[in-house]
C-alpha cells in the first residue's frame, strides 16, 4: 500500500475483518494492542499473528512474505523513480500532500479500532468507552503532536491499570449497598 504504516494497516484490517471475516473486529483489536506493546515492527506483528492465529505457523510464514515481497518489490521500484524525478515540482507538490493525509488515515484507523469496544461498552460499560476514549487521545497524540508512542503507551498502560483497579472496588462497593 501507499501511504506507510497506517494505510497498509487499514488495509490488513479491511482485507481479514471486513472482506474475508477471518478474524473478528474486537479480536483484531486486541491483537494489535499486543502488537503496540511488543518490540519490534507492529505491521509485521499483526501480519504474523493472523496468519498464525488462521494457519498456524505455515500461515503466519504466508502472511509475511505476502506482506514482504510485494512492499520490497515496490519500495525498489518506488526508490528508482524518486531518483529519476526528485527534482520534479509536480512530485514535490504531490509528497506535500501525502503527508496530512496519512495523519488522517492514522485517525482512520484510530476510530475503526475504537468502534468494536464503543459498542461493547453498552454491554460491558465504562471499560470498553474508556479504552476507546484512550484509544482515539493516543492516536491523535502521536499522529498530531509527535510524542514518543513509547510515552502515550506507559500513559494508556497507566490508565488501564487504574481503570481496571477502581471499576472493580466501585462494582463491590455497590454491591455491599445493595446487601
Amino acid at each position: 500500500s501507499f501511504g506507510g504504516g497506517s494505510a497498509t494497516l487499514m488495509l490488513i484490517r479491511r482485507e481479514v475483518v471486513e472482506r474475508k471475516g477471518w478474524v473478528e473486529a474486537e479480536a483484531f483489536t486486541r491483537d494489535w494492542s499486543l502488537c503496540q506493546a511488543t518490540p519490534g515492527i507492529n505491521l509485521l506483528g499483526i501480519t504474523l499473528l493472523v496468519g498464525w492465529r488462521l494457519r498456524g505457523w505455515i500461515g503466519g510464514i504466508a502472511a509475511l512474505l505476502g506482506l514482504l515481497v510485494p512492499s520490497v518489490l515496490i519500495t525498489i521500484l518506488l526508490t528508482a523513480t524518486y531518483a529519476t524525478y526528485r527534482d520534479s515540482p509536480v512530485l514535490a507538490a504531490a509528497l506535500k500532500g501525502i503527508v496530512p493525509a496519512t495523519v488522517g488515515l492514522g485517525l482512520l484507523n484510530a476510530v475503526q479500532m475504537a468502534h468494536p469496544l464503543l459498542k461493547l461498552s453498552g454491554t460491558e460499560g465504562r471499560g470498553s468507552l474508556m479504552l476507546s476514549i484512550v484509544l482515539l487521545v493516543g492516536a491523535g497524540v502521536v499522529s498530531l503532536f509527535h510524542v514518543p508512542v513509547a510515552l502515550v503507551l506507559a500513559g494508556a498502560a497507566g490508565i488501564g491499570a487504574l481503570a481496571h483497579w477502581h471499576l472493580p472496588l466501585r462494582a463491590m462497593a455497590k454491591a455491599e449497598v445493595a446487601d
